[in-house]
């Protein structure tokens, strides 16, 4: 089964990446360091969880003990909604590839089609209406000098996929979006493929306890459970080799070493077909809705705008 799949550039990323999201920077160091020793080969980051630095740290460590070589392991980060003029691009990449140490990412994602004004923070008064086509003019530049070997979107909905389609002189190699058996992404996922753009699932396991996270458990899921009763596998095991039975990488976010094992642990066994028919059964709900998004000056006036009536 697919340990890794191919972008729209050729290159490979590794279908199990470890997720950065709310691990504190004082912690952030050691959970890199078991994940990488446990066999994660990719690592999910981005400038908003503020712990870039702290990942850089940890991955320097990594190279100089020879636990992993730089071209072993797949590198993603993130443009922050403050940094979406053309001009604040260049500089935005710059800051992270001298926090995480590198001279490189393997993939650079736009965090979402929600623009703010540069270095406020994400509330209303904040909120600008977004430019995609420049913006994202701007990271083709990017991927042309190398800095980026790949770039993509994260949070697009199939309407602004195919309106970047209409402008893109590179395609985006991928979509990072919410994906998990309780948000399957069929018609996203459907499209994504047709127009050869890997989909990536960020909260696979539902991100339980997370900030405006609302909604049905994933792992306590009445399909998820059974199947995971039948196959003597836990929940998360479960939700994470479905998703990348669907044909998605996924990033588990964990900073519990046992759990961060568990989650990688999903190769050399499957899901039947039979049991995966079951999953279609599940009562499809959107967890992260991002109605902090949602307001006039954004352009946005409802999240059925924001989400383009995918909710």
């Amino acid at each position: 089964m697919a340990e890794s799949f191919v972008l729209n550039t050729g290159a490979r990323i590794p279908s199990v990446g470890l997720g950065t999201w709310q691990i504190q920077p004082a912690a952030v160091g050691d959970v890199i360091y078991a994940a990488v020793k446990a066999g994660y080969r990719h690592i999910d980051c981005a400038a908003a969880y503020r712990n870039e630095k702290e990942v850089g740290l940890a991955l320097k460590k990594l190279f100089e003990d020879g636990v992993v070589k730089r071209e072993e392991l797949f590198i993603t980060s993130k443009l922050w909604s403050g940094n979406h003029a053309p001009e604040d691009v260049p500089e935005a990449i710059g800051t992270t590839l001298e926090d995480l140490q590198l001279d490189y990412v393997d993939l650079y994602l736009i965090h979402g089609p929600i623009r703010i004004k540069k270095g406020t923070t994400m509330s209303p008064e904040n909120l600008l209406p977004t430019d995609i086509p420049a913006t994202w003019g701007a990271m083709e530049k990017l991927y042309d000098s190398g800095k980026a070997r790949a770039i993509g979107v994260s949070n697009f909905s199939c309407k602004k996929l195919e309106d970047l389609f209409a402008v893109a002189r590179v395609p985006p190699a991928v979509n990072q979006v919410e994906c998990h058996p309780v948000w399957q992404q069929d018609k996203l996922r459907k499209l994504c493929q047709s127009r050869g753009v890997h989909l990536s699932a960020f909260s696979p396991l539902g991100s339980p306890g997370s900030p405006g996270v609302n909604g049905p458990s994933v792992l306590s899921n009445p399909i998820v459970t059974s199947v995971a009763e039948k196959l003597q596998k836990t929940p998360a095991q479960v939700a994470l080799r479905w998703g990348v039975q669907m044909g998605q990488s996924v990033l588990p976010k964990s900073s519990n070493e046992a759990r961060i094992k568990e989650n990688i642990d999903i190769f050399g066994w499957s899901i039947p077909e039979d049991l995966m028919a079951k999953f279609s059964e599940i009562k499809q709900v959107r967890l992260l809705r991002a109605e902090f998004a949602v307001h006039p000056q954004s352009g946005y006036n409802s999240v059925v705008d924001l989400w383009d009536g995918e909710i």
